[in-house]
């Protein structure tokens, strides 16, 4: 298998310019679906052949080829033009703007070299540690000879990338003379060499499988590991000591360091020093370390790695690092982690794989007034000598932890307060600093200890740590981290006041404490394998938190929500041509962050929710027992769940289900109907927002779970597995698939088939459920061509009397997705819109009211908000005036006037209706307030308003010192619903991206949030055309998944407009909404 990478975004940043698109050559390797999958694939230029009279680039001929144009790579043959011979992976090596380069089993990638053995460019390629080799001057070759030396040489790279044994090759070229004197121009003229493992920096790197993992020769027993930070210099001072069982003769070990200073390294064997000073070489690139010594250490011995190093309490919310917080005035810290998915190599020297298991003894040196906290319980404290200087600090030593991965290592040095319980078997407790009143952790904390004891009865496996500790972090890049025993959190995500906060914000916080709690079992006491199982953590993760939270608490109704929340997360996302599997390929470290999405979350999660009906869920989790049980402190691909489940089931699910993880995307089932024979046709295609699915797309065929719901109940037996099939309905009058939208597919209806469906909503035949579901699918499909847009405007009308919150949820998603795509059409098309949602929500906010009572119920609450929020930013007089009244006596010093519910809602509506002094009041109370929730509803809000002086003012709060690095997204997101917003977004961001990288590193998943918000506003081909060649000689490493889904959605957008605007016009004006002349 030949498989692909951006080898591009490693390279020195002035040969960038060189690899800006990819050329999709390899037509065998590589599908048309992976090519077209980036943008810019789409604007590729071949080369013809090369003429071998002039080797300059300028005088290349260059023709547009489409990607099934291109000929057959491993033949070799006269190009019917030009009539000379054409190497086609000659031509691959030889275009100036190669973004992607084979590697194969044992094959990293192509790097250039010159064709001297000497010379500056040799110099600089040794001084980079690789493998150098000259050509010599080559001589042009003509006739039969020129023919046999090609087709030579391409058999060689055919076996090579075939990956056949002889893995280095030498790429010799016919360079006519060319002397080039430095790296640019070596590239520039196509000189590459193949590389085997041997030749990656030493061996250093094993790429078998296609990943970038360390060498198996050694692998890791146990971590002695003792930290001591020194928050003065914001470093700290480390010794670590790794217990090895080798597993080859080696004279080598390789272990992953990042921004880290080794002071000294010490290798024994069987308590005998093999050296303390072995050659020590660093690959920035891969992050190894390779310590290399004279002496072999033979197979099945026992070594151990001593290091000493020193570390930095960076401010980058990852590794080992500092957060700070206010008290009295004064900016205090403390050292946290965040290990997940790679980091825990930015924290001290390890073997940073999720596979490579061991165990860890955890000591923390610090002053006697902190707090130190790791994954299991203290065991010692003794008085020691400071290594950072001062008085004596003491020694904290915590028990010796489980086999364990590296990503789940935690350890906290701080001042923290704590509450604490006993109800369950272990003691369980929740941190936070000294600024917040920890009782507002008790929520978190009681809902923690009934969860424990739920998923050990549920999964019948006692939970293995002698404590589990919840920490509230200030500074902290996600909203939670699952490390064995010791949980990680946003404040906002396990702090609770029900004074201040609303009902949506205690729903988030349970489905996150439960979240954090099912990895305990899922994740940590069974890993995946590597990084492409991640969904397996995740997904279930996610599925799980749900389960349990609807036992928990039935009233909130939680799978209802979880239509048009995480069903529709994944189907958004995966409507897009650069989505991904849900096991998807990875090969780096810097890939690993952008696939913690909707797809490994929310697609993983609907994935085990379909399964879980088809199974039956108590079957369902006997295989999960099974599986926890069987795998219990080890490594686990998905086959081992799907073995599990099919043991448990006695059905093939593997075989069933391999097609859902391992494929990109989901259908649309068209239903057509035979009247006579009682019968419907079903048929199955490729869904794509952007209505262009090609046929080489739409080859994968997914078992869809029919789920038929009629008068006499739902049908789970029907299956979809060809392209179309007939089943007989028993009743033509009712009937509708994907019962309660636990399948992951979008259904087409015929008009008539939909108004009849809309009849039954009302008539009380479909459950919530079903109705969100199909408001969404109506929506997606109109959207995407498949139906008018003035369709769904019509349906979600026939909503209007429409009684349950999830549901009108869903209504006012689908019109702020018309809204979003209509935004810069002339502002009466823009107010006609606004004014149907107005319309349909204004009595039904007016009839709910908007105040709330001590004993609300759950949803009722969040239903209330909904439709004062909405009718409000709508133009709705009444509540506009409410709003504002609200707003004044809070102001004023009542803070009980704002309804925590209701707090966001207020705010916005005062911004978009008022000016500088509202955005002063709201600008202080981000400033000021104690409680992280209102805090950050307040600066999220201020991206409500309108006038270029606030936006402006509000982009610069994004990118000041009084914004933490966690949060510089929110108030930015705001700006997106308005055409001077998302204007001023795009200004700001191409104005202040250095700025911007350094405040979110490419390494971290903010800066793929700030660009989607700062890009994917737009809705023209011409400014997503500015978007891309803005980007296009700029690295795009760590966040080019976002920057192309981005462009995905703009191109959606474009298409949408292109075919509908018209259609929507028409049917406002019809409808009143609009006049004649374009005025609303």
């Amino acid at each position: 298998q030949v498989e692909y990478i951006k080898v591009a975004q490693t390279l020195p940043e002035k040969l960038l310019k060189f690899f800006a698109r990819y050329p999709p050559i390899l037509r065998p390797a590589i599908t048309q679906q992976d090519a077209e999958a980036s943008s810019i694939a789409r604007s590729v230029k071949a080369p013809l052949p090369n003429s071998h009279a002039d080797n300059t680039l300028e005088s290349k001929t260059q023709m547009p080829l489409a990607p099934s144009e291109h000929p057959n790579p491993f033949k070799f043959h006269k190009h019917p033009e030009t009539g000379r011979w054409h190497d086609p992976v000659y031509s691959l090596r030889r275009q100036a703007d190669l973004v992607k380069l084979a590697r194969v089993n044992g094959v990293e990638d192509l790097l250039p070299y010159t064709t001297k053995g000497s010379g500056e460019g040799r110099r600089r390629r040794e001084e980079q540690g690789l493998r150098v080799k000259g050509t010599g001057v080559g001589q042009r070759v003509k006739g039969k000879a020129w023919e046999r030396t090609m087709k030579s040489r391409l058999e060689k790279r055919k076996q090579a990338m075939l990956g056949m044994p002889a893995l280095v090759q030498e790429w010799k070229q016919h360079s006519d003379g060319w002397h080039h004197q430095d790296f640019e121009k070596a590239l520039e003229h196509g000189v590459y060499l193949m590389r085997g493992k041997d030749d990656i920096s030493g061996g250093n790197m094993d790429v078998s499988n296609g990943r970038e993992v360390l060498p198996t020769n050694v692998k890791p027993l146990h971590y002695d590991l003792t930290l001591e930070p020194d928050f003065e210099k914001f470093s700290y001072e480390g010794k670590v000591v790794i217990d090895l069982d080798v597993k080859e003769d080696t004279k080598s070990i390789s272990l992953n360091s990042l921004e880290i200073d080794i002071h000294s390294t010490t290798i024994s064997e069987g308590g005998n020093e093999i050296t303390s000073s072995p050659k020590i070489t660093y690959n920035e690139d891969a992050q190894v370390t390779t310590i290399s010594f004279d002496r072999s250490i033979p197979a099945g011995s026992r070594a151990q790695l001593i290091q000493t190093f020193t570390g930095q309490l960076n401010d980058k919310m990852a590794g080992f690092y500092r957060s700070s917080y206010k008290q009295n005035g004064t900016t205090k810290y403390l050292a946290t982690t965040q290990m997940e998915p790679t980091d825990a190599r930015r924290a001290f020297p390890c073997f940073d794989e999720p596979a490579l298991k061991a165990q860890y003894t955890i000591t923390l040196v610090a002053n006697k007034h902190l707090t130190c906290l790791s994954n299991m319980d203290q065991v010692s404290e003794t008085e020691v000598e400071s290594k950072t200087g001062g008085d004596k600090k003491k020694a904290v030593t915590f028990r010796k932890t489980p086999l364990m991965s590296t990503y789940l290592l935690a350890f906290i040095v701080g001042e923290l307060k704590c509450v604490e319980t006993n109800d369950f078997r272990v003691p369980v407790r929740v941190f936070a600093t000294p600024d917040k009143d920890i009782e507002h952790g008790r929520f978190s904390l009681e809902l923690a200890a009934k969860t424990l004891d739920f998923y050990e009865k549920t999964f019948d496996s006692k939970f293995p740590l002698p404590k589990m500790d919840m920490v509230a972090v200030p500074d902290f890049s996600a909203g939670a981290m699952e490390n064995w025993g010791l949980i990680t959190y946003r404040v906002v995500d396990v702090l609770f006041d029900a004074k201040t906060s609303g009902a949506s914000t205690k729903e988030r916080i349970a489905e996150v404490v439960q979240h954090e709690l099912a990895h305990q079992w899922f994740g940590n006491l069974v890993t995946m394998d590597f990084w492409e199982g991640l969904w397996l953590n995740e997904g279930f993760a996610t599925w799980m938190s749900w389960y349990s939270c609807n036992k928990f608490y039935p009233e909130w109704k939680v799978w209802q929500s979880y239509v048009a929340d995480t069903l529709q997360g994944a189907l958004s996302l995966d409507s897009l041509r650069s989505s991904h599997p849900i096991e998807v390929p990875v090969k780096r470290a810097d890939e690993i962050n952008q696939i913690f999405d909707a797809i490994s979350y929310s697609k993983g999660s609907c994935v085990l929710r379909m399964i879980s009906k088809y199974l039956g869920e108590e079957t369902f989790m006997e295989g999960i027992r099974r599986y926890l049980k069987k795998h219990a402190y080890g490594n686990t691909k998905t086959e081992d769940l799907w073995a599990a489940l099919s043991d448990a089931s006695g059905k093939p699910v593997e075989k069933i289900m391999n097609i859902w993880t391992k494929n990109i995307g989901y259908p649309v089932v068209t239903v057509n109907e035979d009247t006579g024979s009682n019968a419907i046709k079903v048929k199955q295609n490729r869904f794509l927002r952007t209505a262009d699915v090609k046929p080489e797309e739409d080859k994968t065929l997914f078992p869809v779970f029919l789920g038929m719901r009629t008068k006499d109940g739902v049908n789970e037996e029907l299956t979809l597995s060809d392209r179309e099939q007939e089943f007989k309905i028993p009743d033509s009058d009712f009937f509708k698939l994907n019962a309660d939208h636990s399948g992951i597919y979008r259904t087409l209806y015929s008009p008539e088939r939909l108004e009849k469906l809309g009849q039954a909503a009302k008539q009380g035949l479909l459950t919530v459920e079903d109705r969100a579901g199909m408001i969404a699918d109506a929506g997606a499909l109109a959207s995407s061509g498949y139906g008018k847009t003035s369709g769904i405007l019509s349906l979600v009308k026939s909503f209007q009397s429409e009684p349950e919150f999830v549901v009108w949820s869903e209504i006012l998603s689908r019109i702020s997705s018309i809204r979003s795509a209509w935004v810069f059409q002339p502002e009466p098309a823009r107010d006609a819109l606004k004014s149907f949602q107005g319309s349909l929500v204004s009595s039904q906010a007016h009839s709910k009211g908007w105040a709330f009572t001590p004993d609300e119920d759950h949803i009722q609450a969040q239903f209330k908000a909904l439709l004062f929020g909405s009718a409000g930013l709508s133009g709705d007089g009444q509540i506009i005036k409410a709003a504002q009244d609200m707003f004044a006596k809070f102001r004023s010093g009542d803070r009980s006037a704002i309804h925590p519910n209701i707090r966001g809602s207020v705010y916005a509506i005062v911004l978009r209706n008022g000016g500088q002094e509202e955005y002063d009041t709201i600008l202080n109370e981000y400033q000021t307030a104690s409680d992280a929730d209102e805090r950050n509803t307040a600066l999220r809000s201020l991206g409500r308003v309108n006038s270029p002086d606030l936006i402006d003012r509000s982009l610069s709060l994004a990118l000041s010192d009084h914004v933490k690095n966690q949060d510089v997204y929110l108030p930015l997101a705001g700006l997106r619903n308005e055409a001077p917003g998302i204007e001023a977004l795009w200004k700001w961001m191409t104005s202040h991206w250095e700025e911007i990288e350094k405040k979110c590193p490419p390494g971290l998943t903010m800066l793929s949030n700030v660009v989607q918000m700062c890009t994917s506003g737009f809705t023209s081909e011409e400014r997503l055309k500015e978007v891309q060649e803005w980007f296009k000689d700029r690295s795009t490493k760590g966040f080019d998944r976002a920057l192309e889904q981005s462009c995905d959605t703009v191109r959606a957008k474009a298409k949408w407009l292109a075919r509908d605007k018209d259609d929507v016009e028409g049917w406002l004006r019809k409808e009143g909404f609009l006049m004649d002349g374009g005025k609303s």
